[in-house]
């Protein structure tokens, strides 16, 4: 399973709604390596959202009819709007990330790990200076409360252990996937739902 991730993410696999979200990506990344700036500074942010605008403006990918009367909800990283009652519409700033790379990554592992609720980039969006991922996602209607517990059993059974609170770890993997409370995961008909993911790889993701 590792080495199948390591090629999703370095684009040389295909996924569910991958090949725009690996394109982007590997144009980051590659920004990435020509930078001598330190990826923790708020500069390396500015300078990868400017590499970001320009991959975006060349390959004719900013979004501009957002419909702002299909609004539903908001959280910290994100807006979310109604599209068709199938799918809703995310906007998301990747402020949870320290970099738009990891962002990108984030949303190919949710597809791997939860082909129910993949993610497709439909471009981006820029409002106040600031730019949005904008990705579209099945819409899910919960018809349940989440048990949490039922949560925590499913993430053990899959190799992630509970690190603290509703954040887990997958040491064979080296991938982390936070937050998962009861507004990120869904109960819809007795099933669980990642309608939120927050995924982060280690270092040791990428050995082998």
């Amino acid at each position: 399973m590792k080495y199948e991730l390591q090629n999703i993410i370095s684009g040389k696999s295909q996924i569910i709604h991958g090949a725009n979200i690996q394109a982007a990506a590997d144009y980051l990344a590659g920004s990435q390596r020509t930078s001598t700036v330190d990826k923790e500074s708020k500069l390396f942010r500015e300078q990868e959202t400017e590499y970001l605008r320009e991959y975006v403006s060349v390959n004719n990918l900013w979004v501009s009819d957002i419909n702002i009367e299909n609004y539903i909800s908001e959280g910290a990283e994100q807006k979310v709007y109604l599209m068709d009652g199938k799918s809703v519409m995310k906007l998301n700033d990747a402020i949870f990330y320290n970099s738009w790379v990891d962002y990108l990554h984030n949303l190919l592992l949710n597809n791997y790990f939860f082909p129910d609720t993949a993610y497709e980039l439909l471009g981006f969006y820029e409002l106040d200076n600031i730019v949005f991922a904008v990705v579209k996602q099945p819409f899910v209607r919960a018809t349940e409360k989440t048990d949490l517990q039922i949560v925590k059993n499913f993430m053990l059974a899959n190799g992630f252990t509970n690190t603290r609170n509703n954040d887990y770890f997958n040491p064979e993997l080296g991938i982390i996937l936070e937050d998962l409370h009861d507004e990120n995961v869904l109960t819809e008909n007795g099933v669980l739902q990642f309608i939120d993911t927050v995924f982060y790889v280690k270092d040791s993701f990428y050995n082998n």
